[in-house]
């Protein structure tokens, strides 16, 4: 196993996740100040969804042509460009836009980098090093709002670190090999039903997931400021939800390699519906610190989860495909998490993120039940 490889496309995705930690808040603290609603936050938040689905559909036919090294470098800048415009252009039209164009860059960012380390584990590490990543890309995102609140966030200093961090770390993929190899093929929709209907229980929670993260980054600091809470504390929150993804994801990585994979699954998505439903009862107590911990725990342990599931079927072209397929149901997620919780907060309910994020996950404890949900290997998984 190329161990210096893995290392430097981890940390090239962790720049990613570090970048949109630290500026993706301040885009929507910024609206919230500018006297924008909910729902306006949350099409914002939505936008890269857009973005998302066209980038999944190009990244194995550009992988293709450029090669996986070199697109991923490429697309790296792109998105430093994109973030560093964000401070220039204090517009929230323009902003609009920029959300858009990083929404494809950095998708194709996501789908070659996870399909390269998952070409890249042996499999009897699969789990713990799958975990790694995902453990590492949520602390990267922790680091985001930490360092955005010691930053502060009347200046735009968040959105020059982010610019900063995509434009050094494509140099870190320089000379790597032992990527996956793509074929010039365009990912449609309809070949997103078929991904769906294999695997039904891990396309349902690929999305949530999605769903959960965009909220959390965008839309949980407004949650938080409408509870009562400073700027401040609101941050904190975010970063304590990461905290719980990034802490618990190498345990649960560990017991993928040891326990049924499929009963870690329903387990978290039974944490993942419990959590939920407890955030609008004890939000105003000390308690609502060690749920943030575990809400983001058991989300971040079924995205880690289909990640392994994903990596133990596919191979090469496929490999690419499948991960463009979690880039498309990604897609989905983020445009709809985020506007469903927006448009909810605004005109139905002050709790309607938490209470989403619950009624998707019972859903999902529901669906892990059936016997093919995860495919014909998930008996031997």
């Amino acid at each position: 196993m190329r161990w210096g490889t893995y290392f430097a496309v981890l940390a090239s995705v962790l720049s990613v996740g570090l970048a949109l930690g630290v500026s993706m808040p301040l885009v929507s603290l910024r609206l919230e100040a500018w006297g924008y609603g909910a729902f306006p936050i949350g099409v914002m938040a939505a936008m890269p969804a857009i973005g998302v689905l066209l980038g999944a559909s190009l990244a194995s036919r550009l992988a293709s042509r450029l090669g996986t090294a070199n697109l991923m470098r490429l697309c790296l800048w792109g998105g430093s460009i994109s973030v560093g415009l964000l401070g220039l252009l204090p517009s929230y039209w323009a902003w609009l836009a920029l959300r858009l164009a990083l929404g494809m860059i950095l998708t194709i960012v996501f789908v070659l980098g996870e399909s390269w380390i998952n070409q890249l584990v042996i499999e009897r590490l699969r789990g713990k090093l799958v975990a790694l990543y995902g453990s590492s890309y949520a602390l990267s995102q922790l680091g985001g709002p930490i360092l955005l609140g010691f930053m502060g966030t009347e200046a735009d200093y968040g959105f020059w670190v982010g610019a900063a961090l995509l434009a050094v770390s494509p140099l870190l993929l320089l000379g790597r090999t032992g990527a996956p190899t793509a074929a010039s093929s365009h990912v449609t929709l309809r070949d997103l039903g078929g991904f769906c209907r294999s695997l039904p229980a891990i396309a349902w929670a690929i999305a949530l997931f999605a769903g959960f993260e965009a909220m959390i980054l965008t839309l949980l600091p407004v949650y938080c400021l409408q509870q009562g809470f400073t700027p401040e504390v609101a941050l904190a929150m975010v970063s304590t939800v990461v905290v719980g993804d990034a802490l618990l994801q190498l345990p649960i990585g560990a017991l993928a390699d040891r326990v049924s994979r499929r009963r870690l699954f329903s387990g978290c998505a039974l944490a993942l519906t419990a959590t939920s439903l407890a955030i609008p009862l004890w939000v105003d107590t000390i308690a609502i610190w060690p749920l943030w911990v575990l809400f983001g725990a058991s989300a971040g342990g079924l995205f880690t989860l289909s990640l392994i599931l994903i990596g133990e079927r596919y191979r090469d072209d496929a490999l690419v495909r499948a991960n463009a397929h979690v880039s498309q149901l990604w897609g989905i997620g983020c445009l709809l998490g985020p506007l469903a919780a927006g448009a909810g907060s605004q005109w139905i309910s002050g709790q309607a993120l938490p209470l989403l994020m619950a009624a998707g996950a019972l859903g999902l404890v529901i669906l892990s039940q059936r016997p093919k949900a995860f495919g014909p290997q998930a008996a031997v998984a």
